[in-house]
């Protein structure tokens, strides 16, 4: 389902990675790889790229799909890395991680002196509406259970400067995100919103989707598509 109805995740990834500008011959390491598309494009522009994920499942589909790129499974809070990367790069991975400190400290330390840290993902604001509509659906619903890290650019980049990052630029941007198809909320939520509801009986994530899906037609359904609420924050840091 990621690649077959998701693949704008890294079709839109490719702008971030003109933010990255590789070089061939760097030594580069994508975080959040999932299933492979970014790191084998930067593998084949020459770069030694090296792909990571949480996902033993998404690692196993990039090993399958680009045999030549080394794939690992690895927790991005504890990369196990020490100056062996001319940059870290990550597209839609980072809001997944909600020790946004423990993360950025593990990248500092992969990076050798003078690299540099690009990424976008998920900012403030970012799929608000689709978000309160899944967990409107809940009784008594536990904020602390929520599955995302959406910060505001100023709380970032703040932190990525009390890591000892220079920033360099920093970008925080509106992106509605058309999902196809009379049914691509309920893909949407099915893919990426499944997690905001806990533990849920399958029939009871039905009956959440379903409510969810209703409430959100008023203002995410265009008639023939739908469009995702995205708010995206983009950086890029050096290594001081």
């Amino acid at each position: 389902m990621y690649d077959g109805k998701h693949r704008f995740v890294s079709e839109f990834g490719q702008d971030v990675v003109k933010l990255l500008a590789p070089s061939a011959e760097e030594r580069i390491l994508d975080i959040g790889c999932g299933t492979g598309d970014l790191a084998s494009a930067l593998f084949h522009e020459g770069v030694h790229a090296v792909g990571v994920d949480q996902s033993a499942s998404m690692i196993d589909e990039a090993k399958q799909k680009y045999p030549d790129v080394p794939f690992f499974v690895r927790d991005a809070h504890d990369l196990q890395y020490e100056e062996e990367f001319d940059a870290v790069f990550s597209n839609a991975a980072i809001h997944w991680m909600k020790q946004p400190d423990h993360v950025l400290k593990s990248i500092w330390k992969s990076l050798k002196p003078g690299g540099r840290f690009v990424a976008e993902f998920g900012g403030k604001g970012n799929v608000a509406f689709i978000s309160q509509a899944i967990i409107h659906q809940i009784d008594g619903y536990d904020t602390s259970t929520y599955p995302w890290y959406f910060p505001s650019i100023g709380e970032y980049t703040s932190l990525m400067e009390q890591i000892g990052f220079h920033v360099s630029f920093a970008e925080h941007f509106e992106r509605p995100t058309r999902l196809d198809g009379v049914d691509g909320m309920r893909n949407w939520i099915k893919m990426f919103g499944d997690v905001v509801m806990g533990e849920q009986t399958p029939g009871e994530k039905e009956r959440i989707t379903n409510g969810a899906v209703n409430e959100l037609k008023e203002v995410c359904f265009n008639g023939d598509h739908w469009i995702a609420d995205y708010w995206r924050i983009r950086v890029a840091g050096i290594k001081k």
